[in-house]
């Protein structure tokens, strides 16, 4: 069975919305933390948002760390309006949920969430997210979409680990706590 595992850019208030406030805490270290979350991933599981850009910056980054096993990798798009995907996507048809789960069932590493804020909050309403590593920067951003979207279901999880970055930036790994 594969885990579902969200990586997702936050700021200390909530903000996860065009993470380009994140350049200034981008060290070595992270690059590590990121290049291990992506090689131990066997597919990107992506809103449309998310993948319209990712679709457009990646292939121009052909030579730099990660572009190649980035690029290579299968993507799984929620969308009801993309048509005729490229960049080695596949477009997830009907019940998104259904087929999240029919994903997870199969055996190999992990699917991989970047960013796809509306994408993340339904499949955590289904049960879905098996890990959720909330990479916090030090910065208030003041706005901007929030990691949880009003009214999402309450949930509760359980911290598994940190990591701590020279840049003062720290990785939260929370797993659901069940009940």
């Amino acid at each position: 069975m594969s885990k579902v595992v969200a990586v997702i850019y936050v700021s200390m208030d909530g903000v996860v919305e065009d993470p380009a406030w994140t350049g200034p805490y981008w060290t070595d270290e992270h690059a590590r933390f990121q290049s291990g979350q992506l090689f131990a991933s066997r597919a990107l599981l992506l809103g449309r948002r998310t993948y319209d850009g990712m679709s457009v910056a990646w292939p121009k980054m052909e030579g730099a760390p990660g572009a190649a096993e980035m690029n290579g990798l299968p993507k799984y798009v929620a969308s009801t309006t993309l048509r005729d995907p490229e960049w080695n996507a596949t477009v997830i048809e009907g019940d998104v949920a259904e087929e999240v789960a029919k994903l997870r069932a199969e055996e190999g590493g992990d699917l991989l969430i970047y960013g796809s804020i509306e994408l993340l909050n339904y499949l955590i309403g289904h049960r879905l997210v098996d890990e959720l590593k909330l990479f916090l920067h030090p910065v208030v951003v003041g706005t901007g979409k929030r990691l949880f979207a009003e009214g999402v279901e309450s949930t509760k999880w359980k911290l598994a680990g940190t990591a701590t970055f020279s840049s003062g930036a720290i990785v939260l790994d929370y797993r659901p706590a069940g009940g």
